[in-house]
């Protein structure tokens, strides 16, 4: 058994499916196309798409929770916001696993620690790359860091397009989607969140 992550970061067990098997897979989706496998420009292209996939899924195998779990509590008191904005975003939506691009930003308010400023935009990734819906993504980013550094509040905004939208369906091309997710003071106290706004569409 593989012990990965689901949707809400929560520890699964799954029965493994080998390399070759997903292989497989992809060869007979190439013949429903009307490809043929077996020309050589297709040739290796199951195992190129297999290890693209690792690294497009590879937050099934991480714990956001984890990453926070180092903090620093030698701030001299700092109880105001830290922002961090313009946090790249590639995911991928589960309805027809067409990518999603986009930016994050991402606040908290401290409660006595902080966190390294690199681990909010891990946090960000973990989420990213796994199959996902912009609200959950959005939502999930928040809780984790609301909870695992207990913090006073925290703010998530994503502006992101979906390819399965620009793409096929509807084919808007310029439509984007912006997701917004308030926990603590800033969902409490409109000061903060209006600062928060300015803040990240300078």
């Amino acid at each position: 058994m593989k012990l990965v992550k689901n949707i809400d970061n929560k520890t699964i067990k799954n029965k493994s499916v080998s390399d070759k098997e997903a292989e497989e897979a992809f060869v007979k989706i190439f013949k429903w196309m009307g490809e043929d496998p077996s020309r050589e420009g297709l040739v290796e292209t199951p195992k190129r798409v297999v290890k693209a996939f690792k690294e497009y899924f590879k937050g099934y195998n991480e714990d956001a929770t984890q990453i926070l779990e180092k903090t620093f509590g030698d701030v001299h008191g700092y109880d105001d916001m830290v922002i961090q904005k313009n946090i790249s975003v590639q995911s991928h939506c589960e309805h027809h696993m067409a990518p999603i691009i986009g930016i994050a930003h991402v606040a908290y308010i401290p409660n006595k620690r902080v966190v390294g400023l690199s681990k909010l935009a891990r946090v960000v990734e973990v989420f990213s790359k796994r199959l996902q819906t912009q609200e959950r993504l959005t939502m999930q980013i928040a809780k984790t860091l609301m909870n695992a550094l207990d913090a006073k509040g925290v703010a998530v905004s994503i502006d992101a397009t979906h390819q399965c939208m620009t793409m096929r369906g509807i084919k808007k091309e310029q439509a984007t989607t912006v997701t917004n997710y308030y926990l603590g003071k800033f969902k409490e106290d409109l000061s903060f969140q209006n600062r928060y706004l300015r803040f990240i569409s300078k």
